[in-house]
């Protein structure tokens, strides 16, 4: 049986692939499919309004190339884990 934390990544790779195969390369999510996945997978993603996501987008896109590759995906993640972590320990 898998450990927790096994678990967790697991579902962080899974969750990623489940809307970055939707449209165009199977391994980067465009500005739609991060749009989606925010909204449908995170508490605060129906709340955020077009222009901070495309401001989210922007922030998280590096390489400047107009997707997010799962390298820029994990960074917002560990981004969203420390948001978590400080509003956890106050």
């Amino acid at each position: 049986m898998a450990c927790p934390l096994d678990q967790a990544i697991g579902l962080l790779v899974v969750t990623f692939h489940k809307y970055s195969c939707k449209e165009g390369d199977k391994n980067t999510l465009s500005k739609k499919e991060l749009k989606e996945l925010i909204q449908k997978e995170l508490t605060i993603g129906p709340k955020l309004k077009e222009a901070e996501i495309q401001g989210l987008m922007e922030d998280l896109d590096r390489n400047k190339d107009q997707v997010i590759n799962f390298q820029e995906y994990v960074t917002f993640l560990g981004a969203l884990a420390m948001i978590y972590n400080e509003a956890l320990s106050q």
